[in-house]
């Protein structure tokens, strides 16, 4: 953990003054000048870095003159999400969906940013960031971004969806609206369904400030009582096993669908629960608590490493509130005595001016209507595994293959592998990571099953992964009880890398057989998400994954790794390596290009030495679906940079990387797939793997891939150097499709042929 800071306010500014002066030397020594020479008191050089945050989103953006904010970055990348969902072309019950996963998005952003923003302003770290801005000053930042978003939800929610519903024959219905016969159903269905299992919370001298869970739906009620004028405060959560919207009957001939908040079917009947006593006032809220614990002990120095995460997972639940959300108009009364109770100010609450949660929304969203969704995609069998009849490892034997998922099925290809490696009787031993795997994974269950067939099962699972903690506990102990080994890894790293490693007895010999991917072991993401993945017997690579393995599971201090990059052994230093190659190639005038896709850059030694290629002449293409702190297209810095970002019906995870390494054909370039995005804490305080993909044709399809992503201008957005973005327009709407699209469409025609050798990617 980084050292806490405290000062006073006056030395504050001047060390913030100080701050500032640096990144301007540092920023004129990139272009190559002294600091302060011929700079004007307009120019960046010359600006230092403000006391206070700036009035407006793009100005806060770029309070530092050479990295944007990386929580700023992440808020932007999620008003892209929030586009989805006003974006015309998108599907109706698709653009609701994304009025979830945007809430969704915020909610976690919250619960893990804010909350370890809000850690930090409670310890008094006063300690900018690269981008110049103190852990308050973010979240006052932090707030001046949110609040707008928010507006423009309920407005696109109020004004273009739910019209748009009512016009496809679904009604969402505010509690005046519904009819006298629809109000009795609802009120039949509340004394059966919901009356039951409420539980009416009081506070007073007996009854203490009831806890409230991480975002629960609540009611605060204000009482009194018939013999007094004294104010009494109630709480009711809603059940979380309940409907956020309850269905009124069935639909009716014409198919239409009627619906009313539970809320507002609770609020219609709070008489029941509080009988003889005079309801004042009802106001909904919902709270989100800190999900970034601060353990009270370093992992170094935990016995069980199980039992620390089990404590930590206990102090989540109780864990202090950092946001306080409200609808319109709120009781004035409620909401302080909250704000008290909770330990509040006013930085922390947040009136929305629409729907308390949109996440609420799924029992509209997922409404089985075809018309109102996305075309339904059914993954292909991957060209290289079309034999599906057939000995994967003998398919691995003739070439290695790689796998782009969803475009290509995760459960004929990953999940197929390590099922016939369980099955056979060949098979010695399977060592896995373990990161998120979902509920009911079958990966568990097939684990459980090899070792059980009396093979040796090593899984590493992976305990901190956020928010899978729980999940990540219950499948380790299930493991354990079958006799799969299960290790935890490495004090004080997360294991991050996605990688299998199949040991087999093979007529010629011992032989292992590895998959190394971008994705995890997860059926479920699998069809959500886009990842690549390699399967190989190659023995440079084999061996390099049975070193990082006895890395994982033993005390080895293996360094040196023939064909993987290994984080935090020597990823970090071979990818700087690789950028300086190719700013030497450009410096020698030859032809020199960089293109990484991957879901964030915020490493700052990374950024810097990017700035430095780009100002000898390489040109760099980044890809970067979420944060990026980088700064593209600034005059002199970062000229040649172009960052693009890709958003869309799939979640855009993969991480390809490409140097040109002089190269006049780009496929003689070097291509890599790995688990690891360009940030710190995967570069330096994770484990990960990136693995060189070394065959033509999969590096035909890879290059591929970059190609239709970088000249997208459907789905693409293009990043300014204030880190704000601009989406690309179509030249020609009915015949631009994006990328995700343009991939099922390439894949699609494979589903019928089933081909039994690898088809060339579309050169684009």
């Amino acid at each position: 953990m980084k050292t806490m800071t405290k000062a006073k306010d006056s030395r504050h500014h001047d060390h913030r003054r100080s701050e500032g002066n640096i990144l301007a030397a540092e920023l004129a020594m990139l272009r190559g000048t002294e600091a302060g020479n011929g700079a004007t008191s307009g120019s960046p050089v010359a600006q230092s870095i403000p006391a206070e945050v700036p009035a407006s989103t793009d100005q806060a953006l770029v309070a530092s003159p050479e990295f944007i904010n990386r929580e700023l970055s992440w808020l932007e990348f999620n008003r892209r999400v929030l586009h989805e969902a006003t974006d015309e072309r998108n599907p109706l019950l698709e653009r609701v969906k994304f009025l979830e996963i945007f809430t969704s998005n915020l909610d976690e952003f919250f619960m893990k940013r804010v909350g370890g923003l809000r850690r930090q302003v409670n310890a008094g770290v006063l300690t900018p960031t690269p981008d110049g801005l103190t852990p308050h000053q973010q979240l006052t930042a932090i707030r001046r971004s949110v609040i707008p978003m928010l507006e423009q939800q309920a407005e696109v929610f109020a004004k273009a969806i739910r019209p748009n519903l009512v016009q496809n024959g679904i009604q969402l219905l505010e509690w005046a609206d519904v009819p006298p016969e629809q109000r009795e159903a609802a009120r039949k269905f509340f004394r059966a369904s919901i009356f039951p299992i409420l539980t009416p919370l009081a506070v007073d001298p007996g009854h203490p400030f009831p806890f409230i869970s991480n975002l629960s739906d609540s009611l605060g009620v204000i009482l009194s009582h018939p013999n007094h004028d004294e104010r009494l405060f109630a709480r009711i959560k809603i059940p979380e096993t309940l409907p956020r919207w309850i269905r009124l009957g069935t639909a009716d001939v014409s198919g239409h669908f009627v619906f009313v908040r539970v809320l507002d079917i609770v609020k219609a009947n709070l008489l029941d629960l509080f009988p003889e006593m005079t309801v004042v006032d009802v106001m909904p809220f919902r709270l989100t608590r800190n999900a970034d614990i601060e353990a009270g002990d370093d992992d170094e120095d935990a016995d069980d490493l199980l039992e620390l995460v089990e404590e930590e997972l206990r102090a989540r639940r109780f864990a202090k509130v950092v946001r306080l959300e409200h609808g319109p108009n709120p009781n004035s009364w409620i909401l302080k005595f909250l704000m008290q109770e909770l330990g509040l100010n006013d930085l922390d609450v947040y009136e929305l001016p629409g729907e308390l949660d949109y996440g609420d929304l799924r029992p509209i969203s997922d409404l089985s209507l075809p018309k109102l969704r996305f075309e339904p995609w059914t993954p292909v069998m991957p060209p290289g595994l079309a034999d599906d009849e057939g000995d994967i490892f003998s398919l691995i034997r003739a070439g290695d293959i790689l796998v782009h998922h969803p475009y290509e099925s995760f459960n004929h290809s990953v999940q197929r592998f390590v099922e016939a490696a369980a099955a056979d009787p060949k098979v010695l031993a399977i060592k896995m990571t373990v990161y998120r795997t979902g509920d009911d994974s079958p990966f568990i269950h097939t684990l459980i099953r090899a070792a059980e067939a009396r093979k040796q099962v090593i899984c590493l699972v992976e305990l901190k992964a956020r928010f899978d903690e729980e999940r990540n506990i219950l499948l380790a102990q299930a493991l354990e009880k079958a006799g799969v080994h299960v290790v935890y890894g490495i004090m004080g790293l997360k294991t991050h890398t996605k990688t299998t490693l199949v040991v087999r007895q093979d007529p010629d010999g011992i032989r292992c057989y590895a998959h190394i991917g971008t994705g995890n072991y997860n059926v479920g993401t699998a069809k959500l998400y886009t990842d690549v993945g390699l399967f190989t017997c190659n023995p440079e690579i084999t061996e390099d994954l049975i070193g990082l393995f006895h890395y994982l599971t033993g005390r080895s201090l293996k360094k040196d790794y023939r064909k993987l990059l290994v984080a935090p052994v020597t990823m970090k230093r071979r990818f700087l390596e690789m950028i300086e190659r190719e700013t030497l190639t450009a410096q020698s005038g030859k032809p020199a290009r960089i293109v990484a896709k991957m879901n964030s850059l915020a490493d700052t030694e990374i950024v810097r030495t990017l700035y430095k290629a780009s100002q000898a002449g390489v040109e760099i293409d980044l890809i970067i679906r979420g944060v990026c702190t980088l700064r593209p297209g600034l005059p002199g810095i970062s000229e040649r940079i172009r960052v693009s970002s890709v958003v869309g019906r799939f979640l855009e995870h993969s991480r390809i990387f490409y140097f040109q390494n002089s190269g006049k054909d780009p496929l003689d370039g070097e291509f890599y797939i790995g688990s690891a995005d360009w940030m710190y804490r995967n570069l330096e305080a994770r484990v990960e793997a990136v693995v060189p993909i070394e065959d033509r044709m999969q590096r035909e399809k890879l290059w591929a891939i970059l190609q239709i992503m970088l000249q997208d201008r459907r789905q693409a957005w293009d990043m300014k150097s204030e880190g704000t973005y601009v989406q690309r327009i179509p030249e020609d709407p009915e015949k631009q499709f994006g990328t995700q699209q343009t991939l099922m469409d390439i894949a699609r025609p494979r589903t019928a042929m089933r081909l039994t050798t690898p088809t060339p990617f579309v050169q684009v």
